[in-house]
């Protein structure tokens, strides 16, 4: 079996799909999530942004505010953007608000925390605890996925799938939900699934996967990592 299940949503599937591909693996796209971004209006005497995402960074537009990222891959985004000051945390949202301790003070002014739709009030009160001022600002949408696209109900029916990959907790709940949806349920067992992190890992739950692994770091290097080369590629 040389199939893996990719349910991040896109843009970033279509570059994990490339990643997997030159691995020597089939990447299946499943998008579980689709995104959308939401009008954005900027917000007076903020003095940094943080972004908790790719998709975050995506949907806005470039500033000369500071700007704070969750990561590495989310800071090379808003760069890529245009942001021109970017700092990255060490990958998720505790490491975050370490970073904005760290480097910023509660009396200049509020934060911007970019996020999307149900994500990010855990990290905002956490903030808040620190004496910031945050103002939550929801700038993209994420929408489960109506259904399995046709090739991946054909790979997973045809056994074809060694692994499956999950970047998110709400990725994961939607895509146990297109397994489930199609009937497909009792094909997990024959699959290892790959997560960014242990709060990923619980939402898989549902189903009985072959193995559950849980990346060392919160970022796509360290999935791929667990996954390594297919042995058709050594």
């Amino acid at each position: 079996m040389t199939g893996v299940l990719v349910t991040r949503p896109e843009p970033g599937a279509a570059e994990t799909a490339r990643r997997l591909a030159a691995l020597g693996w089939r990447p299946v796209l499943a998008p579980a999530l689709v995104l959308a971004p939401r009008p954005f209006a900027p917000a007076p005497g903020v003095q940094a942004i943080l972004l908790t995402s790719r998709a975050a960074a995506r949907a806005l537009p470039p500033t000369p505010l500071p700007v704070l990222a969750v990561g590495e891959a989310t800071a090379a985004e808003a760069r890529a953007r245009g942001f021109p000051q970017v700092q990255a945390a060490a990958g998720d949202a505790d490491a975050l608000a370490a970073l904005a301790a760290a480097t910023l003070d509660p009396a200049a002014g509020p934060l911007l925390l970019a996020v999307g739709a149900g994500y990010g009030e855990e990290l905002a009160e956490a903030l808040r605890a620190q004496g910031f001022r945050v103002l939550r600002r929801i700038v993209y949408g994420a929408a489960p996925a109506a259904a399995l696209p046709p090739e991946a109900v054909s790979a997973l029916h045809q056994g074809v799938i060694a692994a499956a990959l999950f970047f998110s907790p709400k990725s994961a709940q939607s895509a146990v939900a297109l397994i489930q949806g199609a009937g497909l349920a009792a094909t997990a067992r024959g699959i290892r699934a790959l997560v960014i992190s242990p709060r990923v890992a619980r939402d898989l739950a549902p189903l009985t996967w072959r193995q559950v692994q849980v990346a060392a770091r919160p970022d796509q290097d360290s999935l791929l990592e667990l996954l390594g080369p297919s042995v058709t590629h050594e």
